[in-house]
């Protein structure tokens, strides 16, 4: 397949995902050097600082340790299911990206492409069902590992996945009401827009029925399906040594580490499609909004240019003026009309999955563990309730003043 004048479709399409797969894998090992600077800061400690400058080079060092450390397999363990566990993980972690769109359609030497790998006209239906399949590969590691550590973690897991699945499937379902779509790129495109000139239509402000309740429910069960604080029950340390995960090593404990990360981010991106535009701007461009990326970055390149010439430390010298130069670079980059088509939407996109994927860090260093029968009685007794509450509120809504 061809398209008139431009490139192979087949052959943009690898294009596409290795480039998705390449920015991806960065993320996943520089987010968790994110959090653990975070953390450091929040608890006024340094964090990674020791390979390389501000401890950038961190991530490598762990990757390294992980490809050279022994693959200890115990035993008694069922080693096919053992093995296959954490590839489960790993897969369906990273296959809800195939269907999220990143940005609008876009022109590459003459073929028009859109910044998405493929759009399913279910693919809302697609993410809860590779969603709930994910319980699979921490219950076939818990069991598999004879260990009753794992497999009390991996029971905890299931029964917290399992019931979390069911407020979030419904504060989707808030929000397609409003889209009247299950396709991600049409549920995006229904909320182009301002109110007033300056209100953006997302879905958290879209009349008639604001969707601010659900996207705080979405975001509740988000945390528990991705067993993060404060629902990291299944591989609660100070109980289960380390959950489902306590028999992996090496490889197969790294897949976990990557799987749980790829999660988050996921989540974040769902989180900024349905409910917070996708790719679209916060600010009309009327407003200026095409120079907010070049105007933060230029304050940006300004506050590391002052830095760099009174550097309070001793490898600052040599560090902040290539970090100053970077962003001066980038700074450029945005301000120019053409580039601006391409990188706009992905510069909102990464602005909005950015502040969610904050907001999970900000909370692992503030909020303590619930216990299990808190965490079970939260959501029966008044998340999932509330859930379809406003569910039957933003249905009545809409048929009253939608239709």
């Amino acid at each position: 397949m061809v398209a008139s004048g431009g490139m192979n479709f087949y052959l943009l399409t690898l294009i596409k995902a290795a480039v998705l797969a390449a920015v991806l894998l960065t993320a996943l090992a520089y987010l968790q050097w994110i959090e653990r600077k975070l953390i450091a800061h929040i608890q006024v400690r340094l964090g990674p600082y020791r390979v390389g400058p501000h401890g950038l080079l961190q991530p490598l060092a762990d990757v390294i340790k992980l490809l050279t450390k022994e693959g200890f397999i115990p035993a008694g363990v069922s080693r096919f299911t053992y093995l296959l566990a954490p590839f489960i993980a790993v897969s369906l972690a990273l296959l809800p990206f195939a269907v999220i769109p990143f940005g609008p359609e876009i022109e590459v030497r003459g073929s028009r492409t859109w910044l998405q790998l493929t759009d399913l006209n279910i693919g809302v239906l697609f993410l809860l069902a590779v969603s709930s399949m994910s319980v699979y590969a921490i219950t076939l590691a818990g069991w598999s590992s004879n260990s009753k550590y794992a497999l009390l973690g991996s029971l905890r897991s299931a029964a917290q996945m399992i019931s979390y699945e069911l407020p979030m499937a419904v504060a989707l379902a808030s929000g397609l009401l409003l889209a009247e779509t299950l396709s991600l790129r049409a549920i995006v495109e229904n909320q182009q827009g301002f109110y007033l000139g300056f209100l953006p239509r997302w879905h958290v402000f879209q009349l008639p029925a604001p969707q601010a309740i659900a996207l705080i429910i979405f975001l509740i069960a988000a945390f528990a399906e991705t067993n993060r604080i404060p629902f990291d029950l299944p591989e609660a340390e100070n109980e289960l040594v380390a959950g489902y995960h306590t028999e992996y090593s090496s490889l197969t404990f790294a897949a976990f580490f990557m799987a749980e990360y790829a999660n988050m981010i996921t989540a974040s991106a769902v989180t900024t499609t349905v409910f917070l535009g996708g790719w679209l701007p916060a600010i009309p461009e009327q407003w200026g909004g095409r120079y907010v990326p070049a105007v933060a970055l230029g304050l940006a390149t300004l506050v590391a240019t002052r830095r760099a010439l009174r550097p309070a430390r001793v490898r600052d010298r040599k560090s902040l003026p290539w970090v100053a130069a970077t962003l001066a670079v980038m700074t450029g980059l945005f301000l120019h009309p053409v580039v601006q088509t391409y990188l706009l939407p992905l510069f909102w996109f990464t602005l909005k999955t950015s502040a969610i994927l904050l907001l999970y860090i900000w909370v692992r260093g503030t909020l303590p563990r619930f216990r299990y029968d808190q965490l079970m009685r939260f959501t029966w007794k008044f998340l999932f309730p509330v859930a379809v509450a406003h569910l039957f509120a933003t249905a009545a809504l809409v048929v009253a003043f939608k239709r």
